[in-house]
């Protein structure tokens, strides 16, 4: 959908922005001299969860990874909501104060917003980050040997898809608003004390989407294990009972031309690792020497620290064995 606007702004004309529609990452950077880069990023989206707060907190979460994922720190975040006529304002009170909430806990500032009426709820942020214009993550970051570690477990999308079909166990989805709630910049500040490079965030396109993203990117192949994978309460159960969001069959359709499994990981398996997520964890790309290192780090600081893989010379393949 943006290619057209490619040639409108050529590279070469804008050479400040060293992130932007000819590099296609997790959020869009702009250098403003040798030491400060700008972050800018947004995301929205309508309730994966009942209560207000949480998804308010959720929306914020995942907005904010966006500057996580690319190294940076959230300076300021612009509201964006959208809200039926008729609903109770209450609802959006909450929903706002739970992003609010969060973006305080990231050590940013809401300064503004702006708002529509909508047949159906939105939420999200616009964020404005800080970033070492030498120092950024990005997708295409990752180079022959480096390791996979993921921080978060995967599971969320199957987890709120049971929900919306009232089929959740309330254990499952507390789980599931934790994991999405949690911010991923102890993560991202690990990555950069330890040196990585090669990163993003684990969101719609699902595991197999974003690392395909990574390795086509960096011109790299990825075997990974399903076996080290963590995943939320209740996800396998649901995912048996192909509970799936319509995002998971897409991304099915358009990523699996990339990937080869194992013969023994059954079908259900398969259709986890595509399931769209929401404020997921990050994808770290870390030197064989500093791996162990950096799970260190990670877990010392609250994250799950997975190593789930790691990369080979090649061209955007993903080789999944148990």
């Amino acid at each position: 959908m943006l290619r057209p606007l490619s040639g409108l702004f050529p590279s070469a004309d804008y050479r400040a922005l060293i992130v932007g529609l000819a590099e296609p990452d997790d959020a869009a950077v702009y250098q403003l001299d040798e030491e400060r880069a700008i972050i800018s990023t947004v995301d929205f989206f309508p309730p994966v969860v009942d209560d207000a707060y949480a998804f308010g907190a959720i929306a914020a979460a995942n907005a904010l990874s966006d500057v996580y994922a690319m190294g940076g720190e959230p300076l300021m975040a612009i509201n964006l909501a959208a809200f039926p006529d008729g609903l109770d304002m209450e609802l959006l009170t909450e929903i706002l104060r739970g992003g609010a909430e969060k973006v305080r806990e990231a050590g940013a500032v809401i300064a503004g917003g702006h708002t529509v009426t909508d047949k159906e709820p939105k939420y999200g942020l616009a964020v404005t980050g800080l970033a070492h214009p030498q120092r950024l993550l990005t997708k295409g970051g990752m180079r022959p040997g480096d390791k996979l570690i993921l921080t978060k477990a995967l599971g969320t999308g199957v987890v709120t898809t049971a929900l919306k079909n009232k089929r959740a166990e309330t254990a499952h989805v507390n789980a599931a608003v934790a994991s999405m709630s949690r911010l991923n910049r102890a993560g991202a500040r690990a990555a950069l004390a330890h040196g990585v490079r090669g990163a993003t965030d684990i969101t719609g396109y699902g595991l197999l989407g974003h690392a395909h993203e990574m390795a086509h990117l960096s011109h790299v192949d990825l075997e990974m294990s399903w076996g080290a994978l963590a995943w939320l309460p209740g996800a396998a159960e649901y995912a048996q009972q192909e509970i799936f969001a319509g995002g998971m069959w897409r991304n099915r359709d358009y990523f699996s031309q990339w990937v080869q499994f194992d013969s023994g990981i059954e079908a259900w398996q398969q259709y986890l690792l595509y399931d769209p997520q929401t404020s997921g964890g990050l994808l770290l790309a870390a030197a064989p020497e500093t791996a162990d290192g950096l799970c260190d780090t990670l877990r010392n600081g609250g994250d799950l620290a997975m190593l789930v893989g790691e990369a080979r010379a090649g061209q955007g393949r993903i080789e999944i064995r148990l």
